[in-house]
């Protein structure tokens, strides 16, 4: 497995009864499997063929009775009697993931642990968590093959834990321990974002919000940027 996966890994609790939501060939739910890790999971996808190589791969590790597919759409695989308490969904977008995770909540189906990878919109994805009263235990920031992921457990408490505009954007946790994929990161965002502050402000019919938006975004980031070494 990548280095992604394999942090994911880390951040999954001993003994958790997980759902692999969008599966990536089963790897995540079989390595925790063989690590005696888990004892139970759920390989889930919505098409046909990534779950077909799931399946391949469980057989081959001979791990038919520990782990189960399943064939749909987010959550809907999933039921009360699976007994899930750790939810992975990783390698989608931040708008996809709480779009799934909200269709849960409106059947009334909440899980106590959610382990995310958006691979974009963080933010929002914060926001999702602070508005459902989910509190951010662990994240992890990295880079591989080009790409920098951010990784983001959390857990379900009994009131909101409210987060500042700069921890939704940049991850309270990846904020205490900043490191050099954390300046990467940024150091590009903020290239892009003084881009696309010059092309909006030369826009005929000018978004006035979505320019503040970013003026405030690059203020932000100027602000960790100018710790840096």
């Amino acid at each position: 497995m990548n280095l992604r996966l394999n942090t994911l890994a880390e951040m999954v609790d001993r003994g958790a009864r997980i759902a692999d939501i969008g599966t990536d060939h089963a790897y995540l739910p079989i390595k925790l499997v063989l690590e005696d890790k888990v004892d139970y999971a759920i390989a889930s996808d919505i098409a046909q063929g990534p779950l077909k190589n799931a399946q391949d791969n469980i057989t081959q590790a001979g791990l038919q009775t520990k782990i189960t597919t399943r064939l749909g759409s987010g959550l809907s695989t999933i039921t009360l009697q699976d007994r899930i308490d750790t939810v992975v969904i990783a390698g989608m977008g931040g708008k996809l993931i709480t779009q799934i995770l909200t269709e849960a909540w409106r059947h009334h189906y909440q899980f106590p642990t959610l382990l995310l990878e958006p691979n974009i919109g963080e933010p929002g994805m914060r926001e999702w968590l602070v508005q459902h009263s989910y509190q951010i235990v662990a994240e992890e920031i990295l880079a591989e093959a080009g790409h920098t992921y951010e990784l983001i457990k959390a857990k379900k408490v009994m009131q909101q834990v409210k987060l500042t505009p700069r921890q939704l954007l940049f991850g309270p946790l990846i904020l205490q321990a900043k490191n050099e994929v954390f300046y990467q990161k940024w150091r590009s965002q903020l290239d892009y974002q003084q881009k696309l502050l010059v092309n909006l402000n030369k826009a005929r019919n000018k978004d006035l919000g979505h320019i503040e938006q970013i003026e405030q975004e690059i203020a932000l980031i100027k602000g960790e940027l100018n710790d840096e070494g």
